[in-house]
């Protein structure tokens, strides 16, 4: 496979205050036109610096993309750093000024002398337009590189990778398309993806891993030539129940969908997820064809008022227990008239845990028609991950009732 190198520029990637968000996403898109992603650099806004990685980048890769430093103040140095890299003077181009004037003026503003900067790209460069944003991109081929400059916007860039990187490559390295097969899990650690994984080995198929919390997922990236439903047969065999979904958007997309083909419905009682359960639910468009609503209780008088929960039960076991779990679940259940109904209760964390209940002790519950299902939980990290977690593996038990229990 040909390299690929990304370069993203910005003082503000270096020092923290910006994720770069850019190449990782670059990376999944190239990967497809047949590029191996080689390099990721980051790099200030000091034109020698610049320079310098320019150089090295378009020595070693077939394509190198630049995102960043094309904007009109004295930090943007990659108009600067591409002329003197590539030794190719910059000149204002015709056609860049007229796109830079129309962006201005169709959001009513009139351009300033500093804007002009925007319209100057080197010799023998190629214009890409930017109809996303002021700053318009440009492509040098130096030697046997092509060097790629696109805004560091992540909404402009990836539309300008859309409209001018994709097809220009599909040109210039035709290749046979390569697949890559996202199969999401939920419940275990990356670790434990990986151990189960020792051993697979497909001709023509490698495997890459991303924690995305909180999930894990497991991609299968597949040549031509390869035996795609074989590999994947085996991948699937090996991870086993905790997959939810292969090439399918997040769990509460696929849980949704689930609950919609049987025509069922769900509510929820969050006494430690703050909302996160109902939010998840309701993030997936058409969430009201199944979601019925829910209640956040986290006093036990508002778990005995809104869910019915019988009030000696705090005394005999606690707030955060199996019981109250499960009482939540049926009584929020029983109060919205919903198939299945979800209750969460828990310690989140920093404080309040005990020695038998430490911080990420969680119960979660699924109450259904004939079914009723409690799970303990220890969840380490922070009062986010804790709660995170726990909304997540709230809808991943559901799933996984629904999964074993006939439509």
């Amino acid at each position: 496979m040909r390299r690929f190198e990304i370069i993203s520029t910005g003082e503000e990637l270096l020092s923290g205050a910006l994720v770069d968000t850019n190449s990782p996403w670059l990376c999944d898109q190239v990967r497809s036109l047949g590029l191996a992603s080689a390099r990721v650099t980051l790099v200030g806004d000091v034109l020698p610096d610049i320079v310098e990685v320019l150089r090295g980048a378009a020595g070693r890769a077939a394509v190198v993309v630049v995102t960043g430093g094309l904007g009109p103040t004295t930090d943007d140095w990659s108009r600067e750093a591409a002329a003197e890299a590539f030794d190719r003077p910059l000149m204002e181009d015709p056609l860049a000024r007229l796109q830079v004037e129309a962006r201005y003026r169709s959001r009513g503003r009139e351009p300033t002398p500093i804007c002009w900067k925007q319209a100057l790209i080197p010799v023998g460069a190629t214009l890409l337009e930017n109809r996303w944003g002021t700053a318009p991109g440009f492509m040098v081929e130096a030697g046997a590189s092509l060097v790629f400059f696109f805004p560091g916007v992540p909404g402009e860039m990836k539309k300008m990778v859309a409209e001018h990187l994709v097809p220009l490559l599909r040109v210039r390295f035709p290749a046979p398309p390569l697949r890559t097969i996202v199969i999401r899990t939920m419940g275990l650690a990356e670790s434990e993806v990986g151990r189960r994984m020792v051993g697979f080995e497909w001709p023509g198929v490698t495997v890459g891993y991303r924690a995305a919390m909180p999930e894990v997922q497991l991609k299968l990236h597949v040549e031509p030539a390869a035996d795609a439903d074989a590999a994947l047969a085996d991948a699937l065999g090996r991870i086993g129940a905790s997959v939810y979904g292969v090439d399918t958007g997040p769990l509460a997309e696929v849980l949704g969908n689930m609950l919609r083909l049987r025509g069922h419905t769900v509510s929820v009682a969050e006494s430690c997820t703050g909302g996160k359960l109902g939010a998840m639910l309701t993030s997936v468009p058409g969430a009201s064809d199944y979601h019925l609503g829910g209640a956040l209780v986290y006093s036990n008088a508002e778990k005995v008022r809104q869910c019915g929960v019988p009030p000696e039960m705090f005394a005999e076991h606690g707030a955060v227990s199996e019981p109250v779990a499960r009482a939540l679940a049926e009584g929020i259940r029983s109060q919205t008239g919903s198939t299945w109904g979800i209750g969460v209760t828990g310690v989140a964390g920093p404080g309040g845990g005990s020695e038998d209940k430490p911080v990420g002790t969680v119960y979660i519950s699924v109450a259904g028609p004939e079914v009723s299902e409690v799970r303990r939980l220890s969840l380490p990290g922070d009062r986010d991950r804790v709660t995170t977690f726990a909304a997540a593996y709230a809808l991943d038990l559901l799933r996984r009732i629904l999964e074993r229990t006939p439509g």
